[in-house]
C-alpha cells in the first residue's frame, strides 16, 4: 500500500468515528428528553390525582329518607329572619319591699315563750312570741303582721329583749323582684317595659318577665343602675339572695338570610352549611355575620331559596370526618 493510500484510509476512519459520535450523543440526547417528558407526565399525573383526593370531600352525599328520619336530620328553605339582640345581665333575687313586714317588741321585757322559729311559714294573726313588760309585769304577745315567711328572729326564752337588734322580719315571698345590674355603657339600650328572661344556674327554670324599673341614679361604688322584674314565686322557686342572669331583649334585625346555630359547622377549618341539591348534600363554605343564643346571620354562601340541613348536620359533618379517614357512607 503506497503512502497516499495510508492517509486516505486514516481520513476515513477519523470521519467515520465522528459521525458514530454525533449520531450517538442525539439519540441519548433524544432517550434523555423522553425520559424527562414521561417524568412530566407522570408528574402531572400525581397532582390531578391529589386533586381529585382532595375534591372528593366536596362530593355529594346521599343520605337516605329513613336514616334523616332516625337522626332527626330537618331540612329546611333558606329565607329572611329577625335576629333578636339582647344585652345579658347578672344580678340577685330580693323580696318585694312592700311585701316585707318588721315587727319591733312594743315593750322591753323577758321573753316568756317563744312560737314560731326562723323560715316557718306564718299567717297574719298568728303568735310569734309571748313578752312580760319590764314595766307593768304583764305578759303580752308579738303578733305577725302579714302572711308570708319569717326571715329573721333574734328571740329565745328568757332573753331580755328592748332594743331594735330583736326585730322579727316577716316577708310575703310569693312574689319577689329579680334586680340586674346594669352597666353605665348599656343604659341608652336598656329600658323599662322591655321583655327579659331570667334564669339561675340553680333551676332549671326559665321566668320570661319585663322590666318595670331602672333605678335613675347610678351607684357610686359599682357604677351600675338597678332594674327590675317582678316574678311570680308561689312554687317558692326563686330565693332571696339567689344569683341570676337576665337576658334583656334590646331590638330586632331584619337579615336577609338566617338559620340556626346548629346548622354552621366546622368542616376542614371552614365554617359550612350543608346544602340541598338534585345530586345530594354538599358542604358550602359561608360567611357569616351577626347572631344570638338560636339564630346567625348567612351574609354569603347560601341564597334564598335554597335546600339546606336545619338540623342534624353534624351527621353530616361526621360521615365526611369518617369517609377521610378511610370509612364509608354507603347509606
Amino acid at each position: 500500500m503506497n503512502k497516499n493510500n495510508i492517509i486516505y484510509l486514516l481520513i476515513g476512519v477519523v470521519i467515520g468515528g465522528f459521525a458514530v459520535f454525533v449520531f450517538s450523543g442525539e439519540s441519548i440526547s433524544n432517550h434523555d428528553e423522553h425520559s424527562a417528558t414521561e417524568m412530566v407526565h407522570s408528574e402531572e399525573g400525581d397532582e390531578h390525582g391529589h386533586e381529585g383526593e382532595e375534591e372528593g370531600h366536596s362530593e355529594a352525599m346521599n343520605i337516605s329518607d329513613e336514616v334523616m328520619k332516625e337522626f332527626g336530620i330537618e331540612v329546611k328553605i333558606a329565607s329572611e329572619g329577625k335576629i333578636a339582640v339582647h344585652k345579658d345581665l347578672t344580678g340577685e333575687i330580693v323580696p318585694n319591699p312592700y311585701n316585707v313586714a318588721h315587727i319591733v317588741p312594743r315593750f322591753a321585757g323577758i321573753v316568756k315563750a317563744v312560737y314560731k322559729k326562723m323560715g316557718d311559714s306564718i299567717k297574719k294573726g298568728d303568735r310569734i312570741a309571748t313578752i312580760e313588760s319590764n314595766e307593768s309585769l304583764v305578759s303580752y304577745d308579738v303578733t305577725s303582721s302579714i302572711d308570708g315567711t319569717i326571715l329573721e328572729m333574734h328571740m329565745t326564752p328568757g332573753e331580755l329583749i328592748g332594743d331594735a337588734q330583736h326585730i322579727v322580719m316577716i316577708a310575703n315571698l310569693n312574689y319577689v323582684w329579680a334586680e340586674l345590674n346594669i352597666y353605665q355603657q348599656d343604659l341608652g339600650k336598656v329600658k323599662v317595659g322591655q321583655n327579659v328572661e331570667i334564669t339561675s344556674p340553680h333551676s332549671k327554670t326559665v321566668f320570661k318577665g319585663k322590666l318595670f324599673y331602672i333605678s335613675p341614679i347610678v351607684d357610686e361604688a359599682t357604677r351600675t343602675a338597678v332594674a327590675r322584674v317582678k316574678l311570680n314565686n308561689t312554687r317558692g322557686t326563686w330565693k332571696p339572695g339567689m344569683f341570676i342572669s337576665g337576658s334583656v331583649l334590646t331590638n330586632y334585625k331584619t337579615v336577609k338570610i338566617a338559620v340556626p346555630l346548629n346548622a354552621v359547622q366546622m368542616l376542614n377549618s371552614q365554617k359550612v352549611i350543608f346544602v340541598s341539591s338534585d345530586e345530594g348534600f354538599t358542604p358550602q363554605v359561608v360567611t357569616l355575620g351577626m347572631e344570638n343564643s338560636k339564630l346567625i346571620e348567612v351574609i354569603d354562601g347560601l341564597h334564598s331559596g335554597d335546600k339546606y340541613v336545619s338540623k342534624g348536620a353534624y351527621t353530616f359533618k361526621s360521615e365526611i370526618l369518617k369517609e377521610s379517614f378511610g370509612g364509608d357512607h354507603g347509606h
